[in-house]
């Protein structure tokens, strides 16, 4: 809220270069906004008394949104990856998704892992835990298990997480 939107009797003021002007009326808080060719911003609206300061508005929120930019670039958004695997696969291709989950760890990248049946391949599921064991397994120097398998439908799922340094 800004100039004649705040509707408060009183504000804590804060003056331009960061001084308490103390808590004053918001006619007179107006007044030397305008005197000093500023604007009347409340910045902490839930204290009590409402906190207002005198500021350039445009400039605040230029401050504002470049603040909210910086620390959106410090972000890191987390992805999940999947590697698809089905119950008769063969070394060389387990190796070879291996690798790639590999790569996803080191990105930093979330890795699920999923173990596909189709038709009759459902009657032997149990038996087919040990894949994803073993998938598990050549990873633990990099990965940890997030979340163990389970079965999910027509297939078993497995989280898997880069360890921490």
């Amino acid at each position: 809220m800004i100039n004649e939107q705040i509707r408060d009797k009183e504000v804590r003021l804060i003056g331009e270069d960061g001084e308490q002007l103390g808590i004053v009326s918001v006619k007179d808080a107006l007044q030397m906004a305008k005197d000093a060719e500023l604007d009347l911003v409340k910045i902490a609206p839930t204290a009590k008394p409402p906190v207002c300061k005198i500021i350039d508005y445009g400039k605040y929120r230029y401050e504002l949104a470049r603040k909210e930019k910086e620390a959106k670039k410090k972000q890191k958004t987390i992805e999940v990856k999947e590697v698809r695997l089905s119950p008769n696969i063969d070394t060389n291709d387990l190796n070879t998704k291996t690798s790639a989950a590999r790569k996803f760890l080191e990105k930093g990248d979330k890795v699920k892992v999923t173990l596909r049946f189709r038709g009759r391949e459902m009657a032997h599921m149990s038996k087919s835990r040990y894949i994803l064991d073993d998938f598990a397994q050549s990873l633990a120097d990099i990965a940890v298990i997030d979340k163990p398998s389970k079965v999910e439908g027509r297939s078993m799922v497995m989280f898997l997480t880069a360890k921490k340094s």
